[in-house]
């Protein structure tokens, strides 16, 4: 018989997993029925609560705050371990101590997403109504129902304007919203692989995922917590076919080639002969470990109805006219995710309505995924605009 080996469960249970949903280790900015955020699809969701996290102090002037948005699976942790995996924070390559985004000039706030799993309100949740977990009952989100929800939470701080939003793919698409919605709160936006709108073939990887994780067994309709149990396997599966998107082929082959895992020879089973196929599974069944199932098909959902000029009779220009945002649009070689031309598209239209723009384009072989990753040109780029904003606003520190 030939070999088979699945993907392993999780290693961290599904409780400690789900104490972080609606009692997380970060502060929780709650809203109760006299708050509530009106979403796209119609309904007003009430009582809601939005985890977040905050590194270094806001100056007396309130003029230095910096609002992180965090990627598909992304939380607020970006700058701290992990609370569940124990991890570094998933952008510690740019903020902290030193970095483009250091704590000692900048009041960094970074909040998890409506629709997430990590302390913010989402189908992970417990329905007030009901005293269950919300399941597929929660209300489908989209990208400015999260802006809108981050936009409360700003107001409940004490904060006018951000000096700066930042965020790279989901969070850049964040980040466009931002200062489409609110033009006058937004002094600088750094958008970094992302786009105006999600294009076909994304759409198309998205689904894939989804009918990964619908598809498995322990799934139940989204009702899985009702039995205790978790589409790991499904998640997993959804996770590896999206992490592969995240690089590049060239990337791949300097990291993996045809090497194989542990032996020399194959198996002729199908099991992990190759190094691609064990990293591959890593990513998968570590992913499961902190994320949600219903909260990757909700999110990814949201990143698919993106679309900032359908709101502007398909001009994209007209979502940015008259915006005295500063702008910096970062875009890789090697993103096939979110191509450079899709960030050309996006300054062709800030051009277009006179916004103050500045673009880079970055080579790298590590594809969509570089913006998390070593990438000194991208820190430098990152740096420069950003102090350069910080001079037009008034910000000063040592060294300036």
């Amino acid at each position: 018989m030939v070999g088979v080996k699945s993907i392993p469960s999780p290693a961290i249970s599904a409780d400690d997993r789900s104490h972080e949903v609606d009692h997380p280790s970060s502060e929780v900015a709650h809203f109760g029925a006299n708050q509530p955020l009106p979403l796209d699809c119609g309904i007003d969701l009430s009582p809601f609560q939005i985890a977040y996290q905050t590194y270094g102090e806001l100056n007396a002037e309130r003029s230095n705050a910096v609002l992180i948005c965090h990627a598909l699976t992304g939380d607020q942790h970006v700058a701290n371990v992990h609370p569940v995996t124990g991890k570094p924070g998933w952008w510690d390559t740019l903020v902290g101590p030193g970095r483009p985004l250091d704590p000692s000039r900048y009041f960094i706030i970074c909040a998890n997403v409506i629709g997430g799993c990590m302390g913010s309100t989402g189908p992970a949740s417990i329905n007030p109504a009901t005293g269950k977990v919300w399941g597929l009952d929660f209300p489908v989100i989209t990208i400015p129902d999260m802006v809108r929800a981050q936009a409360m939470l700003i107001d409940r701080l004490g904060i006018d304007t951000l000096f700066a939003v930042v965020g790279g793919s989901m969070g850049g698409m964040q980040v466009l919203q931002w200062t489409a919605a609110y033009p006058g709160r937004v002094f600088s936006a750094l958008a970094i692989a992302c786009s105006t709108r999600h294009s076909a073939q994304n759409i198309a990887f998205h689904e894939l995922g989804r009918q990964a994780v619908m598809a498995d067994p322990d799934w139940h309709n989204g009702r899985y917590t009702d039995h205790r149990i978790h589409p790991h396997r499904g998640l997993a599966v959804a996770r590896m076919a999206a992490h592969i998107t995240y690089l590049s082929d060239a990337a791949l082959h300097r990291k993996f080639g045809r090497r194989m895992q542990d032996r020399e020879l194959p198996t002729f089973s199908f099991d992990a002969d190759f190094q691609v196929e064990s990293y591959l599974r890593y990513q998968g069944s570590s992913f499961v470990e902190r994320f949600d199932a219903n909260s990757y098909l909700y999110l990814t959902r949201a990143m698919d109805y993106f679309d900032i000029a359908a709101d502007h009779d398909g001009v994209l220009a007209k979502a940015f006219a008259g915006i005295q945002t500063r702008f910096c649009v970062v875009s890789f070689t090697s993103d096939w995710l979110f191509p450079t031309s899709e960030s050309r598209a996006l300054v062709h239209a800030l051009n277009a309505s006179s916004a103050r723009v500045s673009f880079a384009e970055i080579e790298t072989d590590r594809g969509h995924d570089a913006f998390l990753l070593d990438v000194p040109e991208f820190f430098d780029i990152s740096r420069a605009f950003l102090q350069s904003a910080g001079k037009a606003r008034g910000l000063t520190s040592k060294g300036d």
